[in-house]
């Protein structure tokens, strides 16, 4: 039994509108395009870019939805400029009990994120599509070291293998690839 974690691909940035409704860019598209998801299974975030990445990625099969699969919430600051999202994310690893500037707390949604992977890998072979910081939370609970933004992928639009029944990860992160 394997589970492919895959973090959307990059997505069309917009302050004006709200962060899970945000679709995916030109490069976002071409780099979850580009990989199939080998498992006939895929269940994806509800948000747009989540579920934009997983069609892709599903190449044509049926794409399952689940909320619980979902990036932390952050609607307490909706959109922030690059250098803020950076100390807030920075604050938000650093002090995972807390809740930083009313986000989710890193370690309900290490619980939520945790709960939803171990429920749908329980049906076999499945491709899930979630997002970046929840994937770290994930990582850290697979390597059973402490909350980190060590764990971070290497960029949107990654994946991490991973084997439920021994609770480890398989492989490290690795970006998907853009087309040559």
């Amino acid at each position: 039994m394997t589970v492919w974690f895959v973090t959307h691909a990059e997505p069309v940035v917009d302050p004006a509108a709200p962060i899970e409704s945000w679709g995916l860019s030109p490069v976002g598209r071409a780099r979850a395009g580009a990989w199939r998801a080998p498992a006939s299974r895929v269940v994806a975030s509800t948000e747009r870019k989540a579920v934009e990445t997983a069609e892709l990625v599903a190449g044509g099969r049926p794409v399952e939805q689940d909320p619980a699969l979902g990036e932390i919430d952050r609607s307490a600051t909706g959109y922030l400029p690059s250098d803020e999202f950076d100390a807030v994310v920075d604050a938000f690893f650093a002090r995972p009990s807390e809740s930083v500037r009313g986000w989710e707390r890193a370690v309900d949604a290490q619980e939520r994120i945790v709960a939803a992977v171990r429920a749908h890998a329980g049906a076999g072979d499945v491709v899930l599509v979630s997002h970046g910081a929840v994937g770290a939370l994930l990582l850290a609970s697979l390597s059973g070291r402490p909350i980190a933004r060590t764990s971070e992928q290497p960029g949107m639009g990654s994946v991490l293998m991973l084997d439920p029944v021994s609770w480890r990860a398989t492989t490290d992160w690795q970006r998907l690839p853009l087309p040559a």
